[in-house]
């Protein structure tokens, strides 16, 4: 099931909670990302395999290959639920697990800092543009900061000041929700992407 009604109002903090996807909570992400995998057969595989691969697998082995990443416990990133409704995910990762980033051109890696990555964010229809995305992006930078991270990495968008931007090409999460969550711009990575970051306490004082 996929929701689609209009929410009038946003989560608020009593309602809003954060999870990792663990195998526990893998049928609430279905529930969320539907039958197409968030997006034409994702699964969030688009960045952990190389380009032949992932579209040789787009669908369901995407999600075979993705929930075999849950099983071994690998970090893969943070669902957002409003009560036990989800409502959002975040996938965030050690850098190093996410091959496509390395072959990228304009998301190479800047520095030789090992860093986590949030390379997609998922809002359930009815709940976007309600300030959802920021406190995700809170909440899976603390995740990746208690897990070891010193640095979260994102690859948001800068939008257009003339015309909206469709859903599909805002899936790296806009530039407007990661300064709200403390991110910094380290790098303007073309015309419209930036590379941000935020630091970790414990890198602060390193």
């Amino acid at each position: 099931m996929v929701l689609t009604q209009e929410i009038n109002t946003a989560p608020t903090a009593a309602t809003l909670h954060f999870e990792p996807l663990t195998t526990g909570n893998w049928q609430l992400l279905l529930q969320l990302f539907g039958y197409n995998g968030a997006c034409g057969g994702c699964w969030c595989m688009t960045w952990r395999l190389p380009a032949n691969e992932y579209e040789k697998n787009k669908g369901a082995k995407n999600c075979d290959l993705f929930h075999q990443l849950i099983e071994k416990k690998e970090p893969v990133g943070i669902i957002a639920f409003e009560s036990r409704v989800p409502i959002g995910w975040c996938s965030v990762s050690p850098r190093e697990k996410l091959v496509r980033l390395k072959n990228s051109r304009i998301f190479k890696s800047i520095d030789n800092e090992p860093v986590w990555s949030i390379t997609c964010l998922y809002i359930e229809k009815g709940y976007r543009k309600k300030g959802v995305s920021a406190k995700l992006i809170i909440a899976a930078s603390k995740y990746a900061f208690a897990n070891g991270a010193r640095i979260v990495e994102a690859y948001p968008l800068v939008p257009p000041a003339d015309k909206p931007v469709p859903d599909l090409f805002a899936y790296h999460g806009l530039e407007s929700a990661y300064k709200k969550a403390g991110f910094i711009k380290v790098k303007q990575a073309s015309d419209n992407r930036l590379i941000m970051r935020c630091y970790g306490v414990h890198h602060q004082q390193a």
